[in-house]
């Protein structure tokens, strides 16, 4: 999120938390028509997933703050750290982390697993077909 942009919409001026409210809005959106046609993602996943985003979101974010590859305009951000990065940074992250498993979870199609019953008339039928056509027309 490098400098905001002054956004102008009849004199309103935009700050990364209005940008985050309608960002994480949307997500919250797609997460909930997944839990809705209960196709939700296994959030036990999403939590650790979570975790470990956060974690080096944390730590690349200082970085390249500190180096001076971004950095944020003060009075679009609300003054809450961690380390030297505005905890608004963190948004992007977080709604990452619960979108694309959402997302996932509406738009995948699992593959039917066969019922063991299946699966051994299948094999049954398939080892008579391969039996016969080892013998051939001349050998029955």
């Amino acid at each position: 999120m490098a400098h905001a942009q002054k956004l102008d919409r009849g004199g309103a001026r935009v700050n990364y938390w209005t940008l985050n409210a309608i960002f994480l809005a949307a997500v919250a959106a797609v997460a909930l028509a997944a839990i809705l046609r209960r196709r939700a993602p296994r959030w036990r996943a999403v939590a650790v997933a979570l975790a470990v985003v956060l974690v080096m979101t944390t730590v690349f974010d200082n970085i390249m703050i500190g180096v001076g590859l971004v950095g944020y305009n003060a009075s679009k951000i609300s003054g809450a750290f961690i380390g030297i990065a505005p905890l608004e940074d963190f948004a992007y992250a977080v709604a990452a982390v619960i979108l694309l498993p959402s997302l996932w979870a509406l738009v995948h199609k699992p593959r039917r697993l066969a019922k063991p019953q299946e699966t051994k008339q299948h094999t049954a039928q398939q080892t008579t077909r391969n039996t016969a056509q080892q013998e051939g027309p001349d050998r029955a």
